[in-house]
């Protein structure tokens, strides 16, 4: 298998499915009318809700959701061979997560741009939207440790890139703070740009120099850095810190991704990578468990993500111009990111397993395979770094790009600028994520203590702006000290496919309450079928074989109780939905509501 056949193979099933299954829920399913006024036309004011162009609409919801899930996921899932994470990569985003984003975006355009948590409470009652709202809190105090684990493993011991990633912070400021004064975006874009690829080239000689030894920093250390880096983004106004860094990495994200998938067409690695490897029914150095349940909770943002609701009843529903937008906008956005997960497991796979695994293990367990390295001297030496024993995916990344890249006879001696700068582009690729996160997080913490001391649910009140960024902060970033990437990632994509599930609960609903044909439902009932039964047996593995496991490596007790919790909540939601499910179904005049109200 080459690499270039899965991709040209991969882009024709998203593109049919783009065309065919994307119209089908617009037209059939979901009825959808642009001779109504969406919500940015309805309640415009200028500020939250402003009718924008479909493609500047889908560059922002796109940036929002491609986070770290599409990079970290597929690699650390290609353990099990390419061939599971290359299957629920495309089944997955067509028949889940595609669906799952359209349905949640239109639910929330059909209540005016209203949140997950309040569509939950209107549509199912208000117990269902409690549980709703509190499990969007967990989710996003889990997600923001999981995408900081990642960081935290691709800077560890590597002042080049602790560097190049850490001057992106001034840099963006710089940014935000002359374009505030000056209002001239391509200026201030361009000289922002250049100071970042400014700061992956003087990386080396940093690396040298006694600040290199200041910025030579152990897991522990920069466990304690991302949450207070955090604080800072989440608490300062937005245009300062969270906008321009959002920004520019806008820039990179898209700009690495073309160059990769036309490396992939230059260079046309093979896959040495078998289909399946041993370590599909469970006990991997990577992750623990079997390919079923892991695969799809492992690859989470690449095939179908909760995180994505956050979006997808936030920003996205008061920007939309037409209804009709949605097709490419949630949907397309959802399979070009399944694109990206593609990608990132091509660079993963184009490694030699051994090589692989010696990256994401440790080096006691990596002894343990009876594998020999084939490539990772020679990788390692051409960057300049140690390769061994960097787990969390995110060098694995950075190392298979490399390799791809350095096949092209002009670029064979820039491997080790090649590294860092795909580093600096993951690290501020997911920055950006944590940043933006750890600010809705904020805000959740506010809108829901605010309900028993009410100066809290003002935003701008700072001193519970504070109270409440300093409390997001904490909750995750305690996790992420104490955790590891195993116990960590796996918590979020548990906590992930659970938010998922909830959106799909409340598609359904509303599919079943608008569609002509009550056999529309299907299309989410029957992934919310595999995924809340998934979901449920990897939160019963996790539980009961690593997280209230004494010997087990990831034992964690707050774990344990954070995953039961989730269960119970998700639980309680479904319950509500079939009890509701059950009444539309007997009596049709619950039914049949116009699809866009008017």
């Amino acid at each position: 298998m080459n690499a270039v056949t899965i991709v040209i193979a991969s882009m024709c099933i998203l593109a049919i499915a783009y065309r065919l299954y994307g119209t089908f829920m617009m037209v059939k399913v979901l009825k959808v009318n642009d001779e109504k006024p969406t919500p940015a036309h309805a309640l415009e004011d200028g500020k939250d809700y402003v009718p924008t162009n479909k493609w500047v609409s889908f560059g922002h919801h796109f940036a929002a959701i491609a986070a770290a899930g599409p990079l970290v996921g597929p690699i650390l899932a290609a353990q099990f061979g390419y061939l599971p994470g290359l299957l629920w990569l495309l089944i997955g985003a067509v028949i889940g997560g595609a669906v799952h984003d359209i349905v949640v975006l239109f639910a929330s355009m059909r209540q005016n741009g209203k949140s997950l948590s309040e569509v939950a409470k209107d549509e199912l009652g208000p117990v269902a939207g409690f549980c709703t709202g509190l499990s969007m809190l967990f989710i996003i105090t889990i997600t923001m440790a999981g995408l900081s684990m990642v960081v935290l493993h691709a800077l560890e011991r590597n002042p080049w890139g602790t560097f190049a990633v850490g001057i992106t912070i001034p840099i963006a400021m710089g940014v935000g703070l002359f374009y505030k004064k000056t209002g001239n975006l391509k200026l201030a874009s361009s000289i922002g740009f250049l100071f970042l690829m400014a700061g992956v080239f003087i990386g080396p000689w940093v690396q040298t120099t006694a600040f290199g030894d200041l910025l030579t920093l152990d897991t522990k250390t920069l466990a304690i850095a991302l949450p207070i880096y955090a604080f800072f983004a989440a608490a300062l106004p937005v245009w300062l810190l969270l906008a321009p860094r959002d920004y520019l990495s806008s820039f990179m994200k898209i700009g690495v991704f073309i160059a990769l998938i036309a490396g992939v067409f230059v260079v046309n690695p093979s896959i040495p990578f078998p289909a399946f490897t041993e370590f599909v029914k469970g006990g991997g150095p990577v992750l623990a468990g079997p390919v079923w349940p892991f695969i799809s909770i492992t690859i989470a943002c690449g095939a179908i993500s909760g995180f994505h609701a956050f979006v997808g009843s936030g920003t996205t529903p008061k920007m939309l111009n037409k209804w009709s937008d949605m097709k490419p906008v949630a949907f397309g956005a959802m399979l070009v990111e399944c694109l990206v997960g593609i990608m990132a497991l091509i660079a993963a796979t184009a490694l030699q397993p051994a090589d692989y695994f010696a990256i994401n293990s440790t080096p006691e367990v990596f002894r343990t395979l009876g594998m020999d390295v084939v490539h990772l001297p020679e990788l390692s030496r051409e960057i300049g770094l140690n390769l061994e024993g960097r787990t969390g995916g995110a060098v694995t990344l950075a190392v298979g790009m490399t390799y791809i890249f350095t096949g092209i006879p002009f670029f064979s001696h820039l491997a080790s600028y090649f590294f860092q700068f795909v580093i600096m582009f993951e690290a501020v690729f997911i920055l950006t994520a944590i940043d933006a996160g750890t600010r809705v997080a904020r805000y959740l913490i506010q809108d829901f203590f605010g309900e028993a001391y009410k100066p809290l649910k003002k935003t701008d009140w700072i001193p519970g702006s504070v109270f409440a960024s300093a409390l997001a902060c904490f909750m995750w970033g305690y996790l992420l000290y104490s955790g590891d990437i195993g116990s960590i990632w796996a918590l979020f994509g548990v906590s992930n496919q659970l938010m998922a599930s909830v959106g799909l609960i409340i598609g359904a609903t509303i599919v079943l309450k608008i569609a002509d044909k009550r056999r529309y439902i299907l299309t989410c009932l029957i992934p919310l079928a595999y995924l809340y039964v998934t979901v449920n047996y990897a939160g019963y593995w996790m539980v009961r074989y690593v997280y209230l496991n004494p010997d087990a490596a990831g034992y964690s007790v707050l774990n344990g109780v954070l995953s039961i919790i989730m269960l119970l909540l998700g639980f309680i939601i479904i319950v509500a939905a079939v009890k509701k499910w059950a009444q539309m179904w007997r009596d049709p005049s619950l039914r049949m509501e116009a699809s866009i109200p008017g």
